[in-house]
């Protein structure tokens, strides 16, 4: 298997072009191996680049337990850059299908190269049927959460995939990979959920640390970013244009208030590329795109 490792603001994953290979019929049990940082190629997950009927191409994203999600926005900035770099479209502004729908990405080039990526996110999921929780209120801002002898305000967000969004004095380790872990699988989230801890520095910009739902701590979580953002304007604490400094780098967010979308302006980096032996108990190749 040809693979390309890329990563968003730290956020790295094991990248395969299906437009010119193919891959065993299941990607949920291959992300797991390719992405054990001791035996495997390492990452927080595995994408797969294929053709799309709808746009100039798709992003299937699994996480590294194999589970697929529906969005990622530091991925589908690093799909945007590998399909300008690599020649599969070659255009400023790409069309990309994802889990959560078609989004549109702008690129930043220089030559022949893509270094900052754009992406419209989409407009927030504040349905808290759609998110999907259960807390009956809509939207869920503020809303009482209760972990052991822990109380803790949440505000909760889908963009495309579900967020749960805690500000906090300090993101410690303590909260976030205890407290994270647990969140994610509380019964108010039945499709899990990803946590942010926020520590806000102003109203424009702030310090996020992820517990990932599949992952565990990324070091930036790109939808996780976007509901952040709209958290804030929802809270009151933040304005609509933020920076968020995450563990491996900086995203800028708006929450554009005319068109109701979240934009995210962030890099893209390939690390490198190489060639991975597929274990022979995976089921025979089957052309996945």
């Amino acid at each position: 298997m040809r693979f390309t490792k890329m990563h968003g603001a730290g956020n790295d994953y094991v990248y395969v072009n299906l437009f010119e290979q193919s891959l065993p019929a299941t990607p949920e049990r291959l992300a797991p191996l390719v992405s054990d940082r001791h035996f495997g190629i390492g990452g927080d997950g595995l994408i797969l680049i294929t053709p799309s009927e709808v746009a100039d191409a798709r992003m299937r994203m699994f996480n590294a337990d194999g589970s697929e999600a529906e969005m990622c926005g530091n991925g589908l900035r690093c799909v945007a850059k590998y399909v300008y770099d690599h020649g599969i479209a070659k255009k400023d502004k790409l069309d990309l299908e994802t889990g959560a729908g078609v989004l549109s990405v702008a690129l930043e080039t220089d030559g022949n190269i893509a270094k900052r990526v754009t992406v419209n996110m989409g407009e927030p999921i504040l349905d808290a049927a759609k998110i999907p929780t259960t807390f009956g209120t809509t939207p869920v801002v503020n809303e009482k959460l209760t972990i052991g002898d822990r109380e803790f305000q949440v505000t909760c967000v889908s963009m495309g995939n579900p967020h749960c969004v805690i500000f906090v004095d300090k993101a410690d380790d303590d909260l976030v990979l205890k407290i994270g872990p647990q969140i994610e699988k509380a019964t108010q989230f039945p499709a899990r959920v990803n946590v942010e801890f926020i520590e806000i520095i102003s109203r424009t910009e702030v310090r996020q640390r992820t517990w990932e739902r599949g992952s565990g701590e990324t070091l930036a979580c790109g939808t996780g970013a976007s509901a952040v953002c709209v958290a804030g304007v929802l809270t009151g604490k933040l304005d609509r244009k933020i920076l968020n400094h995450l563990l491996g780098g900086d995203l800028e967010l708006h929450w554009n208030e005319a068109d109701n979308h979240v934009y995210m302006t962030g890099p893209a980096e390939e690390v490198f590329s190489g060639v991975w032996n597929i274990p022979q108990d995976l089921p025979k190749i089957a052309d996945l795109a």
